[in-house]
């Protein structure tokens, strides 16, 4: 616990800062539920892009078996140029939103190459955006799970710590208020005592004078 000063004046900053901590806390933890039902629909979402990749990636070994042939060139037909990526705020932090994924298709040759190699580049550019969307996913995650655990952090130091802390620091200082009170009127009740002994003495002195 921080050295505090014992006076009226520590009492009332220490009131005073327990009511910021406590007007402050319930907007905190509001935040903290409000990130985590984000960071749970990004997983959410996130497994479902990847789940979506694994189906595509079946449906493709079911609707060409011939692939298996690896005597057909079919390398770098299909590749991402480049990808359109926004940032929106959400609960306050900045996440990544993929709207367009740009891709390039190699020009080939019709007649060198089979007629199912259509189909083949066109679940090619599927899973092209799909691979994309599941790493724009996992960044949202793992930006929606650092700001999780920054907010955690700072209710836990409210709830722990400040709230706490504040607290024990004002009973401290009403606990000393409230001695040095009782010893300051212990001290008058004798002085006064000590004045009415001295008065009397005084009044005897003088009636036997």
């Amino acid at each position: 616990m921080a050295k505090i000063s014992l006076s009226k004046a520590s009492l009332q900053e220490e009131r005073e800062k327990l009511r910021l901590y406590e007007r402050m806390l319930p907007s905190l933890d509001l935040k903290r539920m409000q990130l985590t039902g984000e960071l749970t629909r990004a997983k959410r979402e996130w497994a479902h892009a990847e789940e979506e990749m694994k189906q595509l990636v079946t449906r493709l070994a079911d609707e060409l078996p011939m692939l298996a042939n690896r005597d057909i060139g079919l390398s770098g037909l299909v590749e991402a140029t480049s990808l359109d990526v926004e940032e929106e705020n959400v609960v306050g932090v900045k996440l990544p939103a993929l709207k367009t994924v740009h891709v390039r298709v190699v020009d080939y040759p019709l007649l060198a190459k089979p007629h199912w190699v259509d189909s083949y580049i066109e679940r090619l550019r599927q899973m092209v955006y799909v691979k994309a969307t599941v790493r724009v996913a996992e960044v949202r995650v793992q930006k929606l799970n650092q700001a999780v655990r920054r907010i955690t952090q700072r209710v836990n130091l409210f709830e722990k710590r400040l709230i706490p802390e504040a607290r024990k620091n004002i009973k401290r200082v009403q606990i000393f208020l409230a001695d040095m009170e009782r010893a300051a009127t212990v001290r008058s009740k004798i002085a006064k005592a000590m004045r009415v002994r001295e008065g009397r003495t005084l009044s005897d002195r003088e009636a036997h004078a």
